[in-house]
């Protein structure tokens, strides 16, 4: 077992922490990470109180948390309320200023997770009482900014202090553990490896795509938000796998938004294509690890094969064997 400063705050087993990927990270996922020895966290951005209230229901009495976008969580901030009445160990928010919702999230006994882009971001959530830091490089799949995972960790660690950091981005297997452990990470957040696991809510074609696929195939840009009529902040924009969309109007994003004329028209026509599994149009929200995943796998039995895998590399580094 490897014991970190993460598993001892949060009270889990094993360092891994499953990203609140909206729309994907339900309550059955977030409910068998947990119960694996990790910590699952449902994946509250873009949704509302029904979303929400379904995924506590899935999961049951589990030791779960709840991750929201911050932004948009200024929006209808009632949602924290509600979660919390829930009792999550840890709320993580992300992209956008914590200051209006540390103190009550501390207060309910919740961990504060706050996911960083930026040591402006760093500085600020330290400030605002983070108990957790994950730093998020850009390799990762979803929003995020353009520090590579390998310097920033380091970084983030070193003016940390004693506040645990947790690496994110590009992290798929257990030689991607060990790595950010001993870049001074007390463990991991994933995403993209949790992504096309069984109790995802992930369309069986998603799924399909991120086994068929390889990091090379994975873009940053804005135009998926553009499609969807999402106000992002500048600074972030989504790093999915390519597909006709994105090929069409990556670098014409301004054409993108004149043409859309009806903006209704263009997110039914974008809601439509998700609900059908049609990722010509759709995104599959993946990172640069996808092309280390080859099989869809319930969350538990991917939990324990990333820490035999860590606990070997560990053990004996393969970069080292004779």
């Amino acid at each position: 077992m490897i014991e970190t400063r993460l598993t001892r705050l949060l009270g889990i087993e094993h360092p891994i922490i499953s990203a609140p990927m909206a729309l994907v990270s339900g309550g059955a996922l977030a409910k068998a990470v947990s119960e694996a020895g990790g910590l699952g966290l449902i994946g509250g951005g873009y949704c509302d109180d029904d979303w929400v209230g379904q995924a506590w229901r899935d999961a049951g009495n589990s030791v779960v948390g709840i991750g929201f976008i911050t932004w948009a969580l200024h929006k209808n901030p009632a949602l924290l309320d509600k979660a919390l009445e829930h009792e999550p160990r840890a709320i993580w928010l992300s992209f956008g200023d914590e200051a209006p919702f540390a103190a009550r999230i501390k207060a309910a006994g919740a961990k504060l997770i706050c996911q960083v882009q930026t040591i402006d971001h760093v500085k600020r959530a330290l400030d605002n009482g983070a108990d957790i830091l994950v730093a998020q490089g850009t390799e990762a799949g979803g929003h995020g900014a353009k520090r590579a995972t390998m310097p920033f960790v380091p970084a983030v660690v070193d003016i940390a202090g004693d506040v645990p950091v947790v690496a994110a981005g590009g992290i798929a297997d257990g030689r991607g553990i060990a790595a950010a452990l001993m870049l001074g990470a007390s463990g991991v957040a994933l995403g993209t490896r949790f992504y096309p696991a069984s109790e995802a809510l992930t369309h069986p074609n998603g799924r399909e795509r991120v086994l068929a696929a390889t990091g090379d195939e994975t873009v940053r840009t804005s135009v998926i938000d553009v499609a969807r009529d999402l106000p992002w902040p500048d600074e972030f924009d989504i790093r999915v796998l390519r597909n006709d969309l994105t090929e069409t109007w990556q670098g014409r994003e301004p054409e993108l938004r004149q043409s859309a004329g009806d903006k209704a028209a263009i997110v039914s026509a974008y809601t439509n294509a998700v609900a059908a599994g049609d990722f010509d149009t759709a995104a599959v929200v993946v990172g640069e690890a996808a092309g280390l995943i080859h099989a869809i796998q319930p969350a538990g039995e991917i939990v324990a094969q990333l820490m035999r895998e860590t606990e070997a590399c560990l053990a004996n580094p393969p970069g080292l064997a004779g």
